[in-house]
């Protein structure tokens, strides 16, 4: 995004030069994207900040990537909301490069705390499309936990990523409010904001505007997710005039083969992935897309769409016919978006587990029903501030040493009693998903085994600015990750796969599949700026 701060940031990294900065400054977003910019940036928020005299966390002394460590641009500080959202703080180092607001770790770090918790449970999702409109409503969080971006955002700047304990929420609002009313005014970033907090925050327009001075704790604490939520929200790939995205190689081959790359106004999601896959595959003499179209500056890849992606984008929207290949990919990640921003159970979650504990072992482990659950929040459920001492068994990396702990996703939110404002949209969800293949009544009680081992399906595009894949960043690989459905589809049509979910029934891939796959993957990336 062009915005001061991040340009100075990115001088002060020595990514860009000062000229370019000046050039790029004409371009500046509404002050209050700018201003959520700096709180997205803000390194006085955290636990550390506060508990030890203002020193530095060393967990930021380096960058962790899945091949080794980097020296981080946020070494001298406490942790902030980029820490695990980059974008170009690595971007000329070869092990790193551009992220589109993800980080390089299968799971992020956290600050260290009497827990004895390093690592946050699931990778870090890429920001950018993660706001855009959807007919079910928005829902964040792998598995649903947040009802609105705000909401997520508050209880980033209160919670674990910060390094607050779920027993020290009003602490954390405390000290976030005193940061913003004592703040002097001094930095860089409030200067070519206009002054301190207190001051920008009164002149903003009228739906952000805040009289610091009057405000309570939780009063600045929403103004401050506000914003934040205002900044992520704005994050977006590009478009041109009519609203339709344009800067891949897949966006240039639909424009230059004249098919359409949205639905129409009265056409469905799943009516235009059918049109999609009949126009591909009607087209007699295709005109492919090559570096004279387009190039990369951000990725190691030539800009192309030829016969290898046009065959993996059939495979990709085609579902499996009397055992010819279908990828179905399109089922769960639909054009032109490549989410349906749904819940899905990969069969990664049961692959993992019987990997680590021995064959059959995730169909034999014990998941309590509703009603046991409900009975027992602490055995089974994630700690929460009015449940601090709850296991989150069900919330957790596995490990070898403890069986019975993983993660099931949705499963930890669906009908959680401690977790009201999700949970109207993600019925709605669960029900429509599960009427596809049974006839379930729709009660929590007969929903909630549709939700085990369940994430959110993350957006497909420009994949190649947000690895490692997966929701554990098991995958630093396109080919690995495409390639675990091989054999969680074969589970699924012989009825092996807990929690099938419909769509892997519909899915078969044969290993030649892997890369013209891989290949249409590609033709999704984007130079993000």
């Amino acid at each position: 995004m062009k915005m001061k701060y991040q340009l100075m940031l990115t001088v002060m990294f020595g990514l860009m030069s000062p000229q370019l900065l000046a050039d790029e400054e004409a371009e500046q977003e509404p002050i209050e994207i700018e201003l959520g910019e700096h709180l997205f940036l803000e390194t006085r928020f955290a636990q550390a900040y506060y508990q030890d005299n203002k020193k530095a966390d060393p967990i930021l002394k380096q960058t962790i990537t899945t091949t080794g460590e980097l020296a981080s641009p946020f070494a001298s500080k406490t942790i902030n909301c980029r820490v695990c959202h980059m974008v170009d703080e690595h971007a000329n180092a070869p092990s790193a490069g551009m992220r589109s607001y993800a980080d390089y770790a299968m799971r992020s770090l956290i600050p260290g705390r009497d827990d004895g918790a390093t690592l946050t449970t699931r990778n870090s999702m890429s920001m950018v499309n993660i706001s855009i409109s959807r007919p079910q409503g928005e829902l964040f969080h792998y598995d649903g936990e947040f009802n609105s971006m705000e909401d997520l955002v508050k209880a980033t700047l209160t919670g674990r990523n910060f390094g607050w304990l779920v027993s020290e929420e009003n602490l954390a609002i405390k000290h976030i409010a005193k940061i913003i009313r004592e703040d002097d005014g001094k930095s860089l970033s409030a200067k070519e904001l206009g002054g301190s907090y207190r001051q920008v925050f009164k002149n903003l327009p009228l739906a952000y505007r805040l009289e610091v001075a009057n405000a309570s704790d939780n009063d600045i604490l929403n103004a401050v997710a506000k914003l934040i939520s205002a900044y992520v929200t704005d994050l977006a790939f590009s478009r041109d005039e009519n609203d339709q995205y344009s800067a891949s190689p897949y966006d240039v081959f639909l424009k230059k083969n004249n098919i359409s790359a949205k639905p129409a106004k009265t056409e469905s999601t799943e009516q235009y992935n059918k049109r999609l896959l009949k126009s591909v595959s009607e087209i007699k003499s295709p005109k492919f897309v090559n570096n004279k179209d387009g190039k990369f500056s951000t990725h190691k890849q030539d800009f192309i769409f030829a016969e290898k992606e046009l065959r993996g984008m059939k495979l990709f929207f085609s579902k499996s016919v009397a055992g010819k290949s279908g990828g179905n990919c399109a089922s769960c990640h639909a054009a032109p978006h490549f989410s349906d921003f749904g819940f899905h159970n990969t069969g990664l979650t049961q692959q993992n587990y019987d990997q680590l504990h021995g064959p059959e072992s995730f169909d034999k482990l014990e998941i309590p029903t509703l009603a046991k659950r409900n009975k027992n929040y602490n055995a089974y459920l994630p700690a929460t501030a009015k449940y601090p001492k709850a296991s989150s068994k069900f919330r957790s990396a596995m490990s070898k040493n403890k069986p019975g702990n993983l993660d099931l996703g949705l499963w930890n939110i669906f009908a959680n009693t401690d977790m009201p404002a999700p949970q109207t949209k993600l019925k709605n969800i669960i029900c429509q998903q599960a009427k596809k293949q049974s006839s379930t009544d729709c009660s929590e009680t007969s929903l909630l085994p549709f939700t085990i081992a369940a994430f959110k399906t993350p957006v497909l595009r420009d994949l190649g600015h947000s690895n490692p894949y997966m929701h554990n960043g098991e995958f630093n690989s396109l080919n690995a990750a495409v390639s675990v459905y091989i054999n969680s589809s074969t589970l699924a049509r012989t009825g092996l796969l807990r929690n099938t979910d419909l769509a892997l029934k519909k899915m078969k891939l044969k290993a030649n599949d892997i890369d013209p796959l891989v290949a249409f993957l590609k033709s999704l990336n984007e130079d993000y700026d």
